[in-house]
């Protein structure tokens, strides 16, 4: 029970600090993906800056969730994070969708069902290291393969970014999980913990070029990135860790029918949730502050207020 209440707090915690965070990288200008230049231009807002200090803190809460915890069940209830996120921003720019609060219950019930019907159980946290080269070899393909995609096409970049940061997080989840069970004592004689510091850092930072360059596709980026970190979770704590779900016909069924159905709340979700100022927005407030200001009136002599 207390992972499930930390991993609750951690997905409020991240619900927070992304609606800060979103709005913080469109502050900034545009970087190419992977550019070290967009931290730089990012670390000087204020609101980014804040948004940062909450994802430290829901991190420190997703860890001690996984410390007492399975992956199988910590990672989806962190979903709920885009579901606290979404109704948050409704309220503070007062919009009211009924279709939000559709898709937020419906991926809720698909989480809670996934959860009591696979009842995730069991499991290890000390894993050899010749898991990494499956885990090396998944990585490089998949997220070097998004990445690929994203400098060649620029119609799927945010996708692409998107995915490529739904992956890092779901691995980085799965090492966490590793780390937490091999204990402080072991903590840099072993090789999940280095790993971490390369795929956390490489995931938030894919994370940042994703979020600036959506736009106008907001929610298929929220989509992919919210439901590829459970489900790559799932996937390594089941073939890795050996943690058990309900395997008898019936419960394979339950299982798949709940992750489809979190998976269609979340994207009911993401599509009508007004979770940043989209570019059509931006071009709008511009055009407003242009009417407004003295260079736009004609008849205004210069020098006068």
């Amino acid at each position: 029970m207390i992972s499930v209440i930390l991993a609750l707090l951690a997905a409020l915690v991240f619900g927070i600090s992304s609606v800060a965070e979103q709005r913080g990288t469109g502050h900034v200008k545009e970087r190419g993906a992977l550019s070290p230049r967009l931290l730089l231009d990012l670390v000087r807002d204020p609101l980014w800056v804040t948004a940062i200090g909450a994802t430290v803190l829901g991190f420190v809460l997703q860890v001690l969730a996984l410390k007492y915890g399975s992956l199988a069940v910590v990672e989806p209830l962190l979903i709920c994070d885009l579901i606290f996120a979404v109704l948050i921003n409704s309220h503070l720019r007062h919009r009211r969708d009924p279709i939000i609060f559709v898709g937020s219950a419906m991926c809720a019930a698909g989480v809670a069902g996934f959860l009591i019907i696979g009842h995730p159980s069991g499991g290890k946290t000390h894993v050899g290291a010749l898991v990494l080269v499956p885990l090396a070899v998944a990585i490089v393909v998949l997220v070097g393969g998004s990445v690929f995609v994203a400098d060649r096409d620029k119609r799927v970049q945010a996708l692409a970014l998107a995915l490529a940061t739904g992956v890092c997080y779901g691995v980085s989840a799965f090492l966490i999980k590793i780390v937490t069970g091999n204990g402080i004592h072991h903590l840099l004689t072993t090789w999940p913990i280095y790993t971490l510091a390369v795929v956390g850092p490489l995931g938030f930072l894919l994370n940042q070029n994703a979020f600036q360059e959506s736009g106008d596709l907001i929610a298929p980026v929220l989509s992919i990135i919210t439901a590829a970190d459970p489900l790559i979770s799932i996937l390594l704590a089941v073939v890795f860790l050996d943690e058990k779900l309900n395997s008898t016909p019936g419960g394979i069924v339950g299982q798949i029918l709940t992750l489809t159905l979190m998976v269609i709340g979340i994207v009911i979700i993401a599509r009508h949730a007004p979770m940043a100022v989209t570019h059509n927005e931006k071009k709008a407030a511009a055009a407003r502050e242009q009417v407004a200001s003295p260079a736009a009136d004609p008849h205004r002599a210069p020098g006068h207020s």
